[in-house]
């Protein structure tokens, strides 16, 4: 089975401060054809304003990560955790039994931009955790493990049987994912353009597999993309 989703296809929210798309079903924006996929329950990608953001808000029982495209992103939350997330710099949150957040652009300049990831976890009632990942100065192999059961690698941990990868292909390169049996994929472009399984994606485009045992992955331009191979 094969689901794609076209940038242009994906619900809107647009308010005076924020620009977003919804890949999946989201607020007020309903899609009975795009609910979730597997525990892949948000996919959402943000631009927001100069000093503006979301202010603090809860959430229960979901994996949150959050991957910075560009722009400089503050959090705070209840746990006391403060940071700033640069370009190419990722955040999880467990938020488990509860726990309270906002999500601010750090620059009064330039915009912020960023995706939103929910993964709904194995188990509710989790302790509330926060971690950081920032990449090496080099992406030496073309996909790189962002998040993952165990925190494997440096990577960041969710509570679910779910890898996450960011992925880079200069334009002509290729690379291969083996997909175990029962496991689905799915592949966000977030800038260029990549052949995935033989499907063309450009900035914005998802694409859903079920089934597949090898998966070919192409850059048709030089690519930025994540990969996330979940039960």
């Amino acid at each position: 089975m094969r689901i794609t989703r076209r940038a242009n296809e994906r619900g809107l929210t647009e308010l005076r401060w924020l620009r977003s798309r919804h890949t999946f079903s989201f607020g007020e924006y309903f899609d009975p054809a795009y609910v979730a996929f597997r525990s892949l329950r948000v996919f959402n990608e943000d631009v927001v304003d100069p000093g503006q953001g979301f202010g603090s808000h809860p959430h229960k029982d979901m994996e949150i990560l959050t991957y910075v495209i560009s722009g400089h992103l503050r959090h705070e939350d209840n746990l006391g955790n403060r940071s700033v997330l640069g370009p190419g710099h990722a955040q999880a949150m467990t938020a488990g039994r509860g726990l309270t957040h906002s999500e601010f652009n750090a620059s009064n300049h330039e915009p912020v931009h960023f995706l939103q990831v929910w993964i709904t976890p194995q188990t509710s009632g989790l302790t509330p955790a926060y971690s950081r990942w920032q990449p090496a100065k080099r992406q030496a192999e073309p996909l790189v493990l962002l998040a993952s059961p165990d925190g494997a690698h440096g990577s960041l941990r969710v509570w679910q049987d779910a890898k996450v990868y960011l992925g880079k292909l200069q334009a002509g390169r290729a690379c291969n994912y083996v997909l175990e049996a029962g496991r689905g994929l799915w592949t966000h472009c977030v800038d260029g353009q990549i052949c995935v399984d033989g499907i063309s994606l450009a900035s914005g485009d998802g694409l859903g597999l079920d089934g597949s045992e090898g998966v070919r992955l192409v850059g048709e331009s030089d690519a930025l993309f994540l990969l996330l191979d979940l039960l």
